[in-house]
Formats: structure tokens, C-alpha cells, sequence
């Protein structure tokens, strides 16, 4: 039986050595989902497997597929994203959304909408919008997609619709001014608050320029989200230490 040969559009999400001059690389392609296959001689700085298997490359790649690994004939490129390569700052935020993305997603399965909101996300952090925002917009959509997004449309209780509600962890949502009692721990938001979560859970990562956040609410919003993944996240992902290390650099620095 011959061996098949696709033309996969896709974006490098993870690489890992095999053997001394190997590759397995990791894709989020736009028509299959997920998918891994081994890059020969992709170590090796003149083979012309290198420049196209570095981390976040935007290709279109030729795969022989198999029934286990496939193997990534040759690449073009479609957008490098080499500014995020060459800045230690956006480097960290890709590489966390990147396996986020890795963690989160199952292998093959279609993932359009969301293949959509990895590629703008990196076009954003690349032209130097606001990480944290792009972090927390792609966050909410990964939850979404994983199955455990909060509820920030309505009272995950009652269903009741307010101008601004409480924010429980426990509970996996906003909770009303009636349903407060089930969650003391829940963590009141302002209007705004509760505006922003609104539109970070539903407007398209396209649109991220028309957004900006006080320091003080992107902090919360932060620090929301981040208990909320540990609660009901399944994954340690080592990415995120790092941006908290960086966060915590940020402070001392700043202060």
C-alpha cells in the first residue's frame, strides 16, 4: 500500500528531540485538529527541515501519514513569527497559550474556530497588543472548548441576569445578589468586571484593539482565572510558572 501524502496547514506548538538529529513536532493544523509527526534531520543546522520545525512557525507543511507518527516531508512558511522568537516577554505568553493548547485539545479532532483565535493570538502578541489580555481572551475560549469555561453570561445558580455579579470559583461562575449565600467565598465584581468577563468570553480575538483594562482589574482578572484553572484544570503546565515568575520580577521591579 503506497504511503499518503497531505498538504496540512498548521502551526508548531511543540518540538521535542528524537534521537540525534530527529524532531517530533506537534501541530495545531487548521482542518485536523492536533497532530504529531517526526521531522528527520530537523536538528541538524543545515538540513532544510530546521528553519521550518522552529516553535510557533505558521506552515504549510507536507505529511506522509501513517497509521502511528506521521513524518513532515518539507514546509513552507506562511508567517515566521519571528518577533515572538527574538522577545523573552512574548515568548513566554506564546509558549503558554502553545501548550495550553497542547494539554487541552485531543488529537484529530476538528478545532476551526479555535485553530482561528491560536493564530490571531499569536498576530497580536507579535504586534504588541496587551498579553494578558490575549491570555485571558484565549484562555476562556480553550476552557470553553475543554468543557469547563465559567458560566459569565447569567447566575450560574438561578439564571437570573444582573448588571454586575460575584465571581465563584466554587460554584463555576458568576453568582446573583440572591445566590450569594452559597458561596461566601465568592469574590464580588464591579459593572465593569463583570463587563470585561462578558466580552473576553464571547468577542473574536480579531478584535482585541479596541480593548483596554486598568491594571488593577487585569490584576484581579488574572488572579481569578489562575484559581479557577487550578480548581478545575487537570494539567501542570510548566509555561505558566514562568510567566508567574516573570510577573513577580515585573513588581519588584516596578515598585
Amino acid at each position: 500500500m503506497k504511503p499518503l501524502f497531505e498538504k496540512i496547514e498548521g502551526i508548531i506548538i511543540r518540538t521535542q528531540d528524537y534521537g540525534e538529529t530527529h524532531k517530533i513536532v506537534t501541530l495545531f493544523t487548521k482542518e485536523k485538529g492536533k497532530i504529531a509527526c517526526i521531522a528527520r534531520g530537523a536538528k541538524k543546522p543545515k538540513s532544510r527541515m530546521a528553519a521550518v520545525t522552529q516553535p510557533f512557525i505558521h506552515g504549510s507543511f507536507l505529511i506522509q501519514t501513517g497509521s502511528n507518527l506521521g513524518t513532515m516531508q518539507q514546509g513552507e512558511i506562511i508567517v515566521s513569527f519571528r518577533k515572538i522568537r527574538e522577545d523573552i516577554i512574548k515568548t513566554a505568553y506564546a509558549s503558554y497559550l502553545a501548550e495550553l493548547t497542547d494539554k487541552m485539545l485531543d488529537k484529530q479532532s476538528f478545532e476551526g474556530y479555535l485553530y482561528q483565535q491560536f493564530i490571531f493570538s499569536m498576530q497580536a502578541i507579535e504586534m504588541d497588543k496587551d498579553p494578558d489580555i490575549i491570555m485571558l481572551m484565549y484562555e476562556l475560549k480553550v476552557f470553553d472548548k475543554a468543557g469547563f469555561a465559567p458560566v459569565v453570561n447569567r447566575c450560574v445558580n438561578c439564571g437570573r441576569l444582573e448588571a454586575s455579579y460575584a465571581f465563584s470559583i466554587k460554584e463555576g461562575g458568576f453568582l446573583c445578589s440572591q445566590c450569594l449565600s452559597i458561596d461566601p467565598q465568592a469574590v464580588h465584581l464591579s459593572e465593569t468586571l463583570t463587563k470585561l468577563f462578558q466580552i473576553f468570553s464571547q468577542v473574536d480575538l480579531q478584535q482585541i484593539g479596541n480593548i483596554s483594562v486598568k491594571p488593577e482589574n487585569k490584576a484581579l482578572l488574572k488572579q481569578l482565572m489562575e484559581a479557577y484553572y487550578d480548581q478545575y484544570g487537570s494539567y501542570y503546565l510548566k509555561s505558566k510558572k514562568f510567566l508567574k515568575q516573570l510577573d513577580t520580577f515585573n513588581y519588584w521591579h516596578e515598585n
